[in-house]
Parts: structure tokens; sequence; C-alpha cells
């Protein structure tokens, strides 16, 4: 399966604060598709990027929802319908006793939803995806617009970067 990465040029910086004013400026001059790059999470990106809530926790409550709903079906199909052994004079159905399955079920559906969901969200696994920049994994930020993007001019875009500091301009892939 061969993955398709798009052209566009990419700006490298080497402070957290000049990469919070370049994805601001980016945003500013009218930009949509343009990606953040950076080796940790910064505070305040998501609102320079305009980057809207995640979706993943309705996932996540859906799922946990489901699970929730699953173990409460089991545990009374298991105990009143199929396997309807009296113990000790008990209630076929002891809804306190069948807790742990039900909170066991409930999180392991929320959380495998949210790792199969993050994966589709963020187009994983990338069979080999270029490298922009070996040091964007430690200590570097970069900006990266592609060349489909509203307004996009290499000449403006490349002076834009250099002035709002970068260290390097690149025509690369992502």
């Amino acid at each position: 399966m061969a993955t398709q990465y798009t052209k566009g040029i990419a700006g490298i910086w080497d402070k957290e604060s000049l990469i919070l004013k370049a994805a601001r400026k980016t945003r500013e001059t009218g930009f949509t598709k343009f990606e953040a790059i950076s080796p940790y999470a910064v505070h305040g990106m998501e609102e320079a990027c305009g980057i809207t809530r995640s979706w993943i926790p309705y996932v996540t409550f859906i799922a946990g929802l489901i699970g929730l709903l699953s173990g409460l079906a089991l545990t009374y199909w298991t105990s009143a319908v199929d396997w309807a052994v009296n113990v000790g004079g008990k209630p076929f159905f002891s809804l306190p006793a069948f807790i742990p399955i039900i909170f066991e079920l409930t999180i392991l559906f929320a959380a495998l939803s949210s790792v199969g969901a993050l994966f589709y969200a963020c187009k994983m696994p990338k069979i080999d995806p270029p490298i922009i920049d070996p040091d964007l994994s430690c200590h570097k930020f970069a900006i990266f617009i592609p060349y489909n993007d509203v307004g996009y001019d290499e000449s403006k875009i490349e002076k834009m970067f250099k002035e709002l500091g970068a260290l390097e301009v690149k025509k690369t892939e992502y």
C-alpha cells in the first residue's frame, strides 16, 4: 500500500515561543491546512492553530456505554437465563456481585475504541513517513504548509517564515 504524501514548504524553529507566534501568524494569514510539528505538547498550540475539540471523547463515551450495557446483558444472561443456579437463596440477578464485570467491560470497550479512534484520526500507522528534519523529534519545531492550501505562494511563505525567525525553510513532503 503506497501512502501519498503532500508536497509543501516547512519552516523550522528552535524555540517554543517562536513556533507559537508563527502558528498564530500562519493562521491569521489565512492558511487552514497547515500542520504544527513539535517533539512535545506545547501549551496554547491548539488555539494558535485553530484546532477544534476532538471527536474522540464522544467515541469513548459511546463505546463505554456499549461496554456497560454488554456487561449488564452478559451477567444477566449467564446468571438468570442460561445458567440459573440458586445459591443460598440469593436472587438470580444480583447487581452488586456483577459490578466488577460491568465496570471492566465498560473500561475495556472505552479504552480500545479510544485507541482505535486515535489511530484512525491520526491516519496511523504511517509506513516510512518522510523526515522533514531529524531534530523535530527532540528539540526543534516546524510548521508545514501544503501546496494545496488557500493562498499558497512559496516566496510569500518563505518570507513570512524568515520574518518570524525560522532557522530554515525547506520545500518538502509531509
